[in-house]
């Protein structure tokens, strides 16, 4: 049986998303991520407001998925590079709903990523060694995700 451990609750702020229309490869959208905020028992801060962000496609089997990359900054000072990859896919009449910016029940959609991290922290090196899952909603200001470490 595979056990988790929580390390933080991430809210990423999404201000904006360029349209790229549908390429050889599905639709495609990149979306800037301004900036956010992390909090976990381990770890806590923020998500640096530099060049970062989400390579979104829209596949022919109508499943999103995300190539997301973003710097964080602890609020103890420590930078951390975090990568993930990710799928989001439901029912129609819910992600709909979910891409107009309506509240939708995240129990009704999958919404899944596994996160990558890099840091040259000795304080949280731990990051370098560890496989992690997360589970996400989406809001209408951007993505929210529990993100958690693989024991």
């Amino acid at each position: 049986m595979i056990q988790t451990r929580h390390i933080f609750t991430i809210k990423l702020s999404v201000p904006s998303i360029i349209d790229l229309g549908q390429t050889p490869m599905g639709g495609r959208k990149i979306a800037q991520v301004s900036g956010g905020e992390f909090t976990g028992d381990r770890m806590k801060g923020t998500v640096v407001q530099a060049p970062g962000g989400d390579w979104l496609l829209m596949r022919p089997d109508q499943v999103l998925t995300l190539d997301v990359r973003l710097t964080l900054l602890t609020d103890d000072g420590e930078y951390i590079y975090m990568s993930y990859r990710g799928l989001r896919h439901g029912p129609k009449d819910v992600m709909d709903k979910l891409n107009k910016g309506e509240a939708v029940d995240p129990a009704l959609y999958y919404f899944r990523m596994t996160p990558i991290f890099e840091t040259s922290s000795t304080q949280y090196a731990w990051l370098n060694r560890i496989i992690g899952v997360g589970t996400g909603r989406r809001e209408s200001t951007g993505p929210i995700y529990e993100v958690y470490e693989v024991l």
